[in-house]
């Protein structure tokens, strides 16, 4: 017999159908036995008489054949959508008996030790608020999707095995088996490749992009992520911001989402300072945080550049002249820092076509118009204490194509991870992920980083100091 799945028996009462899930729950009453069963759908209550059922575990796997019977109105359950039928079960399967669980999957899973949820984590997903969230999560990017679709977005996937690029925070690398010595660098962000593809005259590109950086570890950030990585040519930056504006406005109210204002807030960066002092704020008032309204507000006008912080590797790394960017590299000076920009010159007060979109307090995504000249996005490489040797290695690829035909060009990338968790009201993006990693970087369910075999080490040319 065919699957009915457990919401659809509201249409089917009286008729036979056969159901499988898990064993939410089981109450054994001697010579009946109440199990009710889950599903993706939902919850119904089967009715074993005569030992049916008795021997069941909670979560075990089964399949029950019987018919659909309208229940009582003294037994109506006002707290399920199915809470008015039953099954009467003839015939079950056991599929896969459930031996006692390492963890509790019902409540919501707060009161749980991490590390035990994140080694379990296929347990914890079970969850009815986890899988409210995987759910939310798959339906806002559908919804996302959609709203690119209708602006002739086209999607692009980039390379995961890239070169290391000026994005910040140190990266992941991979070694090269056929080129000894040599290292792949695992994507910051797509940055550099969605700009090639401005020059390939895609013109409008996005992408649900992996990206994963080397950097510490916070309830909002992670090793990995996910971006919706947007670049479009021949835009200003109004143009820009008001596309996506239409595109994360329209996707988060059709997954239920509830925004503050209709039109998002520009704040300069010298004013969201003064205010709030932080280019990330919240706006809501007590009132709107209980009820989960989302104010965003973008922060436009932001400095270039900034002095290196002597404590972050990374900083210092990139910027050897003591200066480094904000943002990105890749950005360009608004017309009225371009003189200053070109000369070196007012550094500090140079200020770049960069705008950040925050939210409750977040940042929800940040972009810039981008430095198409070759030779603006020199200037920015030499303020930072680049030669022209070490600008042709790390960005010469870049150079090039601009000098064939680069458009004026800008995008953005919106932190999904960060979205999601504030559309489900959690406070962090572990609960948003399916498997996220722990606050020390272990990954879920899996042990790793682990050790890899002294064969793996050799092939690959590398010995452990």
């Amino acid at each position: 017999m065919q699957r009915t799945l457990v919401i659809e028996t509201l249409q089917k009462i009286g008729e036979k159908v056969t159901l499988c899930g898990w064993v939410d729950s089981k109450r054994d009453h001697g010579k009946v036995t109440f199990v009710d069963l889950r599903d993706r759908t939902g919850k119904i209550q089967a009715v074993g008489i005569g030992g049916k059922l008795s021997e069941l575990t909670t979560e075990s796997v089964i399949e029950i054949t019987g018919p659909i019977n309208a229940r009582g109105e003294k037994s109506i359950n006002p707290n399920l959508p199915t809470g008015t039928v039953e099954i009467f079960v003839e015939d079950y399967k056991i599929l896969n008996k459930a031996v006692e669980l390492p963890i509790l999957v019902e409540g919501d899973g707060h009161d749980v030790n991490e590390e035990m949820r994140l080694k379990y984590r296929y347990l914890d997903l079970r969850r009815e608020r986890m899988q409210k969230i995987v759910r939310l999560r798959s339906k806002f990017y559908q919804a996302l999707r959609e709203q690119l679709e209708k602006k002739d977005f086209v999607e692009v996937e980039t390379p995961m095995l890239t070169k290391s690029t000026k994005e910040g925070a140190r990266d992941f690398i991979v070694p090269s088996r056929f080129n000894p010595g040599k290292f792949y660098a695992l994507p910051q962000s797509p940055q550099q490749y969605k700009q090639l593809l401005m020059t390939a005259g895609v013109e409008n590109y996005y992408q649900f992009a992996r990206c994963i950086r080397d950097e510490d570890l916070r309830a909002d950030r992670g090793f990995e992520f996910t971006q919706l990585d947007l670049e479009m040519s021949f835009v200003t930056q109004e143009e820009l911001m008001a596309h996506v504006e239409e595109i994360v406005k329209n996707a988060i109210k059709k997954v239920g989402g509830k925004l503050q204002n209709e039109t998002f807030p520009v704040i300069p960066y010298t004013e969201a300072i003064a205010k709030y002092g932080a280019d990330k704020f919240d706006m809501r008032s007590e009132e709107e945080k209980k009820d989960g309204t989302l104010a965003f507000a973008w922060v436009v006008s932001f400095p270039f550049f900034k002095k290196v912080d002597k404590k972050d590797i990374a900083e210092v790394r990139d910027g050897k002249s003591g200066w480094t960017f904000t943002h990105n590299p890749f950005s360009r000076p608004v017309p009225e820092s371009a003189e200053d920009h070109k000369n070196g010159q007012n550094i500090e007060n140079i200020v770049t076509a960069q705008y950040d979109l925050v939210c409750n307090g977040f940042e929800a995504g940040g972009g810039s118009i981008r430095a198409h000249d070759p030779e603006v996005l020199k200037q920015t490489f030499k303020i930072m204490g680049y030669s022209d040797e070490e600008i042709q290695s790390s960005v010469g690829h870049m150079l090039e194509a601009f000098k064939l035909g680069t458009p004026p060009h800008g995008g953005i990338a919106l932190g999904l991870d960060r979205l999601v968790m504030l559309l489900a009201g959690e406070t962090s993006i572990k609960e948003t992920i399916a498997f996220p990693m722990s606050s020390s970087g272990k990954t879920a369910i899996m042990d790793a980083p682990s050790e890899v075999s002294a064969e793996q080490l050799k092939e690959l040319g590398i010995k452990i100091a």
